[in-house]
């Protein structure tokens, strides 16, 4: 979708507008959504990051997304001037004018930040927001010392892009991620997070995400209910795994976990590695491997041309599981 397209879409006389989810967990779908309430979902944002008539908005994600379109509904709402560009992993490479917001995934800011001249750019934009996949420490780490504003955001298709934010950088980088004002926050039986936020969404959600929720009303995710492994009886949230495998080894992007059936522990826990990896760091992840739990531990390590990922940047673990079945 260009942006034209985008924009006669909004500018007709339907109620409503059409788009798809990530499909990182399962197929992609198509969905419509309000456009009032992608509008109040725009106001809250710019509202929050203090967003002005005049200011500039980077739009370099693809506009099939959620993610894409709300970056022209903020500007819509806002009267922010868009800067417009293929969507890429450098989608600073050509952008001569900074832009005041930005919202970026995390593979662009990483591919970004292998660039000097990038780098400065990044550096520049006054709000920075990234969503659409996890950040891991690694990244965190060079982020927190960015002198302007760096959010990660929580959010879905659903929601409208994010309801909650949590600073990177500065001295209210956290963990925890602080709700809108409009926004209330539950657990549900299952541990899961559950949303009610009547301006952009109809209905209460109980989302796929293991979650808790601190005194201070803020929460932080765990793991993806759909992305736990029950091996001999214990669960194994699979974004903790690779959490602590990526801190002790280094490495990050040539390695997933995943699972398989087994026929005495019902599921066993499995690592896919890409087949680029060498073995020096393969030496690193064993190595890594062998400080997890007992259960925790890869009982097989499998070698694949590519480990899967979404059209949003997201590791594909529908088609990751796929593998294993071949």
């Amino acid at each position: 979708m260009t942006l034209s397209d985008f924009y006669s879409e909004w500018n007709d006389d339907n109620a409503f507008i059409k788009v798809r989810t990530s499909g990182s967990t399962g197929k992609p779908k198509e969905m419509l959504v309000e456009k009032k309430r992608m509008l109040a979902s725009a106001r809250i944002t710019c509202d929050f990051l203090g967003l002005k008539s005049g200011d500039t908005a980077l739009l370099c994600m693809p506009l099939d997304y959620i993610a894409g379109k709300m970056v022209v509904v903020r500007s819509i709402e806002r009267g922010l001037r868009l800067i417009d560009v293929e969507p890429s992993s450098h989608p600073l490479r050509d952008v001569a004018e900074i832009p005041t917001f930005a919202a970026m995934v995390p593979m662009q800011v990483i591919k970004s930040l292998q660039v000097p001249e990038e780098v400065e750019k990044l550096k520049q934009i006054k709000q920075l927001i990234i969503g659409g996949g996890a950040i891991d420490s690694n990244l965190a780490e060079v982020l927190k010392t960015f002198p302007n504003n760096v959010w990660s955001t929580y959010g879905m298709t659903e929601t409208l892009s994010h309801i909650a934010l949590r600073k990177l950088n500065g001295e209210e980088a956290s963990l925890w991620y602080t709700p809108f004002q409009s926004v209330k926050i539950s657990i549900s039986q299952d541990g899961t997070l559950v949303i009610d936020a009547p301006s952009v969404c109809s209905e209460e959600l109980i989302t796929n995400d293991i979650a808790e929720i601190n005194e201070r009303g803020q929460f932080r995710i765990i793991g993806r209910k759909d992305n736990t492994i029950n091996t001999g009886g214990v669960k194994v949230q699979i974004e903790e795994v690779e959490l602590l495998l990526t801190e002790e080894s280094g490495l990050k992007d040539c390695f997933r976990i995943s699972w398989r059936e087994h026929q005495v522990l019902g599921q066993e826990v499995v690592m896919l590695v890409d087949t680029s990896v060498t073995e020096q760091k393969m030496a690193l992840l064993r190595n890594a491997i062998s400080t997890l739990p007992k259960y925790w531990q890869p009982k097989d390590i499998v070698a694949v041309d590519t480990l899967p990922m979404t059209e949003t940047g997201k590791p594909d673990r529908a088609k990751t599981r796929l593998l294993l079945e071949n």
